[in-house]
């Protein structure tokens, strides 16, 4: 990448993703700070001196202002996500699972079909879908005793995998890999509010991604720190 790339990041205005966008800029990047909220979103662009794009990933109007707005890319960091309950599926609700798969799948779907004109015109194009370590269906099998807890979230991350493999697939001249940033210290929920994990190391491991070689690899599932992560 050069210091001319232009990157977007969703949910960008805290968190991981404002994390990455501030290391992308750091990295001479021009970085388009996608947040759903503009008052917060202008506040995270002004800080790292990106440029605000109000972007709601599950709004189809939203998404397309959002592709007229920006026009060139070269890296789509596909960071928004919710965690709507922790609920096992016995407990849990089809709204839950609509609500949670609208932001982290479907949102995804959306966003990266509505850019991906723009990323075909770049001589580099990079998409990195910030996934999670409990979407790994082979580490679930592993750890039996969580229950089946955060099904919902969970299983959405499994499909974002699954996604992400596909993509790359269909764009071999592409680099899109997905990123299992590990428990970080987040609003996602009250666990992660009270975790000790830093969200720039984890930002570090997408930034790392988002800025690969032409050679690198294309379909992966890598945890933060660049060990392959099983699906």
């Amino acid at each position: 990448m050069t210091k001319t790339s232009t990157a977007l990041v969703t949910g960008a205005n805290k968190g991981i993703g404002f994390h990455i966008a501030r290391l992308l800029a750091d990295a001479g990047v021009t970085v388009y700070v996608g947040s759903r909220d503009a008052e917060r979103g202008s506040r995270a662009a002004a800080e790292i001196s990106g440029e605000l794009v109000v972007l709601d990933v599950t709004d189809p109007g939203s998404i397309e202002a959002a592709a007229a707005q920006v026009g060139e890319l070269d890296i789509l960091v596909n960071n928004a996500g919710i965690l709507v309950d922790g609920e096992a599926p016995p407990g849990s609700s089809v709204d839950a699972f609509r609500r949670t798969y609208e932001t982290n799948v479907f949102g995804v779907l959306a966003v990266t079909n509505a850019f991906l004109p723009a990323l075909r015109r770049s001589p580099h194009p990079r998409i990195v879908n910030i996934s999670s370590g409990t979407g790994s269906i082979a580490g679930s099998a592993d750890r039996p005793g969580s229950g089946g807890s955060a099904a919902a979230y969970r299983s959405s991350k499994a499909a974002l995998n699954a996604l992400t493999l596909f993509y790359a697939q269909a764009l071999p001249s592409f680099r899109v890999n997905a990123l299992a940033p590990g428990l970080r210290r987040t609003d996602l929920n009250d666990r992660a509010k009270n975790a000790d994990g830093d969200p720039s190391e984890a930002a570090a491991g997408a930034v790392r991604l988002a800025l690969l070689p032409d050679d690198g690899p294309n379909g992966g599932f890598y945890s933060w720190d660049g060990t392959a992560m099983p699906w």
